[in-house]
């Protein structure tokens, strides 16, 4: 059963406003980011993004990327959806019909119900994005081992030489970060291989999944990171890590991307859990 993730009315003060109010008050942006546990690119991003709305407020005039960010959502919800919403109604016409044989049922029912499953994580997706959007989006933090959010990737990755303690992370959204990146480090070109790393980064535990082979077309990379963004050439790009960013960051994290003509690295740093945090 999913875990409630909306603000109430009576909820404390937001912890990502009360950092943007310290930064804007005077307080060096490291500081606040390190007493805040979140990455200090993450936090002047959240500074632009207050100062940016708040300006539209003042000025009383709309976000000039309002109605285009809005179309392109749409047309990526509708891009993720139409494949598994036209299998499942095909499977389903079948069935009707009768024309499936009785030694094809199971066959049948393993498509549809794959369809349909496809269906659902994608309008759950959606559902993240938009309450992401809204800054609704709360991380449940618990400690988690390694192996538990590596279930279910395709095809499943090899244990990191590096095995770390459990990592202080919302099992739902780093499960859901670490199937996009992975998924992202498996695009055409096909890669001779694609391997999860783990390490330790400042105060940071670090996730890295590395692919080797041949690199991403840049523009295809860039294209990852656009919001809401949609493609015509059938790579099948349309939320890209735009979900992966706004879940890593719920969670006090970021992501990120490097490559050279060998290796593409995608990244998600989040805090280390408390009780392995260096002492001083």
């Amino acid at each position: 059963m999913d875990r409630p993730r909306l603000v109430r009315g009576d909820a404390a003060p937001d912890s990502r406003v009360e950092a943007v109010l310290a930064v804007l008050g005077g307080d060096p942006a490291a500081e606040v980011a390190r007493r805040s546990s979140v990455d200090v690119a993450v936090l002047h991003r959240w500074v632009r993004a207050f100062v940016d709305a708040g300006s539209a407020q003042v000025t009383n005039t709309p976000v000039a990327d309002a109605a285009a960010h809005r179309d392109r959502f749409l047309a990526a919800f509708a891009h993720e959806t139409r494949t598994p919403l036209t299998t499942a109604q095909g499977w389903v016409a079948l069935l009707a019909e009768g024309d499936v044989p009785p030694s094809m049922m199971a066959r049948t029912v393993e498509k549809l119900d794959a369809a349909l499953h496809r269906l659902a994580e994608r309008s759950r997706d959606v559902e993240l994005l938009a309450t992401a959007s809204l800054g609704r989006l709360r991380a449940n933090v618990e400690p988690v081992e390694l192996a538990a959010l590596t279930e279910g990737l395709s095809p499943a990755p090899a244990a990191p030489t590096q095995t770390p303690g459990p990592l202080a992370v919302d099992p739902e959204l780093m499960r859901l970060v670490l199937r996009d990146l992975w998924a992202a480090a498996h695009l055409p070109p096909d890669p001779g291989s694609v391997v999860l790393e783990v390490s330790e980064v400042g105060p940071w535990q670090e996730l890295r999944v590395v692919r080797t082979g041949p690199p991403i077309p840049p523009s295809q990379l860039q294209l990852l990171f656009e919001p809401f963004d949609a493609n015509d050439d059938a790579t099948g790009i349309t939320i890209g890590l735009y979900l992966a960013r706004a879940l890593a960051v719920a969670q006090g994290g970021s992501i990120g991307v490097e490559q050279d003509d060998g290796h593409t690295h995608f990244w998600v740093h989040v805090p280390l859990a408390p009780s392995t945090l260096p002492t001083t």
